[in-house]
């Protein structure tokens, strides 16, 4: 029977003999993005890619999520899931994106999926499957990224969705009811090759509705009712507030106006912005929401418009699980020297939000940070300039820490789950999440 490490210097060697095929996947991602939910070319693509690799797997889940399965050869044991989110932003600025839905890859994402197929081929090679134990479990999830949220509210209301981000869409589906624990990791335009630890903040999205009366804005301005200066009113307690947010809570308040009137000559009466507000705990993201809220009454009570405010559930704080990282950082170690690796504290708070956070509240997690990004994330900066770093060495890493945790009947893996610190159910999950679910309307009287 060979060795653990022999077992992973097989999957290193198939991974670097098909890193050139592996990378392309992730490049023809990245020429051919589509936003949360409407992943369907890039769905196909990975379906056809598991095909390929003899991996079993459901797909269409949430719309265009896939689900993949592959038996080890050892007998029972715990699920090990490698993730790759589907999804893209939207910046039309960036300088590969679609040139019809503005979609572009300024995350990241396209290394993900490149990364857990890359894993995947390292994996199934007979002589490392047929040596652990349990199932590898690959999947790829739709909408990580949180936007289009009028959109997704129209999914919901045709009941093809419940929830607006992949992960939590799929918790409440079920598809991770099998899985023991789940990693993936992220690109970031840092210097090194890998960085662990750290948590990010819990978020809560608004939609919100200002309905004015319109009138001639030269004429008869005193015949309307400017959603738009309740808007910019509510903003201005917004900003009024900010001194009570904690700095130990990390505390995000931002959004856009996605609506702001028809015409200059016209009192605006319709006014929509998307906003989200972000802290570093569920309870203190709760609490900031409702401050937010007040000031979105205020501005509608100010000059007498109304105002809708959708609460929309968005994503918890991640919480990696320690035994992981340790497993994840001993192969980096063995794949890069010391320095070429950041450990952060698991106290950092990065200020984003990520769903894997969701999913890290029910199961063991793991959500470390590769290199290989250059400009500022989230922008038309940013791209990815080496794609061994991107995606060839988290594949390696990923695949090793599977072996860790499947080989030797699995006993890493049922240590891990046995140890781990549930902080909820999936079912204690989706009832909070419901809970953050509400409209909340002011009308003035009369």
């Amino acid at each position: 029977m060979p060795t653990v490490e022999e077992l992973k210097a097989l999957a290193i060697e198939e991974i670097d003999k098909r890193k050139e095929e592996i990378i392309g996947h992730a490049k023809h991602i990245l020429n051919n993005p589509e936003v949360g939910f409407t992943e369907f070319k890039t769905s196909k693509y990975v379906s056809e890619i598991f095909s390929k690799l003899g991996i079993e797997h459901d797909a269409n889940l949430a719309l265009t999520g896939l689900k993949g399965n592959i038996d080890c050869g050892g007998g029972e044991g715990p699920n090990v899931s490698v993730i790759g989110e589907l999804d893209s932003l939207r910046i039309f600025e960036h300088p590969i994106h679609d040139l019809t839905t503005g979609a572009a890859h300024a995350c990241g994402h396209h290394c993900q999926i490149g990364s857990m197929i890359g894993s995947m081929i390292g994996l199934i090679v007979p002589e490392v499957k047929n040596n652990l134990s349990g199932s590898i479990i690959p999947i790829a999830v739709p909408a990580e990224e949180f936007i289009d949220v009028e959109q997704r509210m129209l999914l919901r209301e045709e009941g093809k969705i419940e929830f607006m981000g992949g992960k939590q869409e799929f918790i409440k589906l079920g598809v991770f009811d099998d899985v023991d624990m789940a990693m993936m990791c992220h690109t970031s335009a840092t210097d090194t090759t890998f960085g662990v630890g750290g948590t990010s903040n819990a978020h809560i999205v608004k939609y919100v509705e200002f309905t004015g009366q319109a009138a001639h804005a030269g004429g008869s301005p005193h015949m309307g009712i400017n959603a738009l200066n309740a808007a910019m009113i509510a903003l201005t307690g917004i900003n009024a507030n900010r001194e009570t947010f904690l700095d130990t809570d990390t505390v995000r308040v931002h959004g856009i106006l996605t609506r702001g009137g028809q015409a200059v000559s016209s009192i605006p009466s319709q006014v929509t912005l998307e906003w989200r507000v972000r802290s570093g705990s569920n309870e203190a993201v709760v609490a900031n929401s409702k401050k937010v809220d007040r000031c979105f009454q205020a501005g509608a009570m100010a000059v007498g418009a109304k105002v809708s405010v959708t609460n929309i559930p968005g994503y918890m704080p991640r919480l990696d699980n320690t035994q992981l990282q340790e497993l994840f950082l001993q192969n980096a170690g063995n794949l890069t020297t010391k320095d070429d690796i950041d450990i952060i504290d698991n106290s950092h708070n990065g200020g984003g939000s990520t769903d894997m956070g969701d999913l890290s509240q029910i199961m063991p997690t793991l959500h470390p940070y590769v290199g290989g990004g250059d400009g500022v994330g989230h922008s038309e900066t940013y791209l990815i300039h080496d794609y061994e770093k991107a995606v060839i060495q988290p594949a390696k890493a990923m695949a090793c820490v599977v072996i860790d945790l499947l080989s030797n009947n699995a006993a890493k893996a049922k240590e891990i789950k046995e140890k781990h610190n549930y902080n909820m159910t999936a079912s204690q999950y989706l009832d909070f999440q419901r809970s953050v679910a509400e409209v909340i309307e002011y009308a003035p009287e009369g």
